[in-house]
């Protein structure tokens, strides 16, 4: 099998960027840790590169509210991006008088931010995902839908359409629509969500393979079993996909009326939920202590790499907010044992220049200054 292309950024430019009126990164090393204050900054580094790839970004934050409240409104991030083709120069940004953001590669402008795809896959880990074992549902669908973005790019456009139809249909039942647009809807309705429905299971099924996989390697980090759950997704369990978009048809059919009444639909893959269980303990990750999902998530973001690397081929860059601030000396000193041998460019972040001490030969640790 042949080995992944790394993927590293050689040079990262922040224009007017939150804090930032002016910032340039040049990383020397594949392990790179971010250090300073609370407060400094670093974050808003590791969002900056998050905008590198397709979608909204770690903080999923308002494209006005990313400007540095002292500027113009508008602002950029720029980077060179070393990959299997050489040298590629990447750029987006907002103008501040559009509604969305715009996108360059090698000087051209790409249609969307899924063109990035093609180029460089960026996975993160932040602190606000602490509570995603603990969390509302609709968290964790968000986040196994970025992780098949990762290795589906076409996933965000097909999610994208399927809440279209979605809110369609729902103003249809709200405005008394007539039979036959909510048939044609439905029928819209049901082969994108069944498509979606596909490329998740996809990769919970490709995942957990990398987890299992990776359980034999003695890790720190307990490992998950994953698995969906939901009222179509256990109706369409062992169903082809014919029968199974008969039945999302049939269940939107016959779900009219309650849906009327409630104002939203209230079956389908938009609802659907990603249940983790942690193995060793044959326990609910959301019943573990809070260190355990810590290292659980951990561990699932790692092998989401691994799966990401073998792919799509290329090396995905990983961002690590506040990570070995949480971990001993013998699961930090894992973790960066792990993300060797994973070939990723990886940025982490952390208050004590400490915390770094024993990464391996070639890391580099970069001190932020405030500002």
């Amino acid at each position: 099998m042949t080995s992944p292309a790394p993927v590293a950024i050689e040079r990262l430019l922040l224009t007017d960027f939150r804090n930032y009126a002016r910032l340039a990164l040049v990383p020397a090393g594949r392990l790179v840790a971010l250090v300073g204050n609370n407060g400094i900054g670093k974050t808003n580094v590791l969002e900056a590169i998050s905008f590198l790839s397709a979608g909204r970004g770690l903080r999923r934050a308002a494209l006005s509210e990313i400007a540095r409240r002292e500027g113009p409104g508008a602002w950029a991030v720029a980077a060179t991006l070393n990959g299997p083709l050489g040298d590629v120069q990447i750029g987006t940004g907002y103008a501040g008088t559009e509604s969305g953001r715009r996108v360059r590669i090698d000087g051209t402008e790409a249609k969307s931010s899924e063109a990035l795809l093609e180029h460089v896959r960026v996975l993160w880990l932040v602190p606000a995902m602490d509570g995603l074992f603990t969390g509302p549902a609709g968290d964790r669908r968000r986040f196994l839908d970025r992780l098949t973005l990762s290795i589906d790019p076409s996933h965000g456009r097909r999610v994208s359409d399927f809440e279209k139809a979605l809110s369609h249909r729902n103003r249809l039942l709200d405005t008394g629509g007539s039979a036959a647009w909510l048939d044609a809807v439905e029928q819209q309705l049901a082969g994108l969500g069944l498509a979606v429905a596909a490329a998740r299971r996809e990769t919970v099924s490709l995942l957990q393979g990398r987890i299992n996989a990776q359980s034999g390697l003695g890790l720190p980090f307990p490992s998950a079993n994953l698995s969906l759950e939901g009222e179509f997704e256990q109706a369409a369990s062992g169903l082809a996909a014919s029968d199974q978009e008969e039945l999302l048809l049939r269940q939107l059919r016959d779900g009219r009326t309650r849906d009327r009444a409630a104002g939203r639909t209230l079956n389908g893959p938009h609802r659907t939920d990603l249940s983790v269980l942690h193995v060793a303990k044959a326990m609910p990750a959301g019943l573990a202590s809070t260190g355990e999902q810590k290292a659980l998530l951990i561990g699932l973001i790692l092998a989401h790499a691994d799966l990401t690397a073998a792919v799509s081929g290329l090396t995905p860059i990983l961002l690590l907010d506040e990570v070995a601030a949480h971990l001993d000396p013998g699961r930090r000193a894992a973790l960066f044992s792990r993300l060797v041998s994973l070939n990723c460019q990886v940025f982490m972040t952390g208050t004590d220049a400490l915390l770094f001490a024993d990464l391996p030969d070639g890391s580099e640790i970069v001190p932020l200054a405030e500002r």
